[in-house]
């Protein structure tokens, strides 16, 4: 799969209306897609294991998306086979008290994966830039009046791009998903929850209330990822509107991405290898 197409490179003007929600690539059918996931989750566990034994990057991979694009869904299928040793998932809710009497990067901070480990964010810090910015709901963060301004999303855009290079020179590997789906089928998929008995717990309220901003948040999503895509931090927009290709897309991109690290189990010396022989020998009498 040409993943370079769902990437959106660093200054890019690109726009989120150009991009088919409903697209496939030149994958014929879904069994096939399912087929070629199922060897990249090979891939991701194989590779992942090395991730964790070299013991020297971390990655972070962030989801993004409009309610019931699938964020869940691609978190539990695309990551399945991965080490729970060495995977940790956060997800990103309202923000708490104590959370809004720190800084807006610190509940990411502390979550971060450690090195050998694949962290994944379900929604992230971007929320400040999302559904802060839709809902003007600076005014309830404990922030210096000085400091919201005119420019506080610029200023933003530019803190987390800087946050995200440092992550990056630290050896922390940032991949970021957008999973874009068309209000015709965020539509259906609301429908489906209410008529499905077994979905209904799905279904709130706030997800109607959040559709009547849909045009606000393609902008807003459009402005953070044209401002904070970057060759250390990329963003990927990937065509959610079928679901078990949006799934492909992801594993596709993860193992591109976990490939591109030359990853390696640790070399044994020579001594290490003739005191490995020894301890064989006293097993075996044991």
């Amino acid at each position: 799969m040409n993943t370079a197409k769902f990437k959106i490179e660093q200054d890019s003007k690109f726009k989120l209306s150009d991009i088919d929600t409903d697209s496939t690539g030149k994958i014929d059918s879904r069994e096939e897609g399912e087929k070629q996931m199922a060897d990249n989750i090979c891939k991701m566990a194989d590779l992942q294991s090395k991730l964790y034994a070299q013991d020297k990057y971390a990655v972070l991979i962030i989801f993004q998306a409009m309610d019931t694009a699938g964020k869940d869904g691609a978190i539990k299928h695309v990551m399945n086979g991965l080490n729970p040793q060495a995977t940790i998932v956060h997800s990103f809710k309202q923000p708490s008290a104590e959370e809004l009497d720190h800084d807006y990067l610190w509940k990411a901070n502390k979550n971060l994966p450690e090195r050998g480990q694949i962290g994944i964010f379900n929604r992230s810090y971007y929320e400040e830039i999302l559904v802060v910015k839709v809902h003007d709901l600076l005014k309830s963060q404990q922030i210096p009046p000085k400091f919201i301004t005119e420019d506080i999303w610029k200023n933003r855009y530019r803190q987390i791009r800087d946050y995200e290079r440092y992550l990056y020179e630290n050896g922390v590997v940032v991949v970021k998903f957008f999973l874009h789906i068309s209000k015709e089928e965020q539509k259906r998929r609301l429908i489906s929850r209410i008529d499905d008995e077994s979905k209904n717990w799905k279904f709130s309220a706030a997800d109607i209330k959040e559709r009547q901003y849909w045009k606000d948040y393609q902008n807003a999503y459009q402005d953070a990822i044209q401002e904070t895509s970057a060759k250390y931090a990329p963003w990927y927009v990937i065509p959610s509107d079928k679901k078990w290709f949006a799934r492909l897309a992801i594993s596709e991109i993860i193992c591109q991405t976990l490939g591109d690290l030359k990853l390696a189990y640790p070399e044994v010396t020579k001594e290490q290898k003739q005191l490995l022989k020894e301890y064989r020998q006293q097993l075996q009498g044991d």
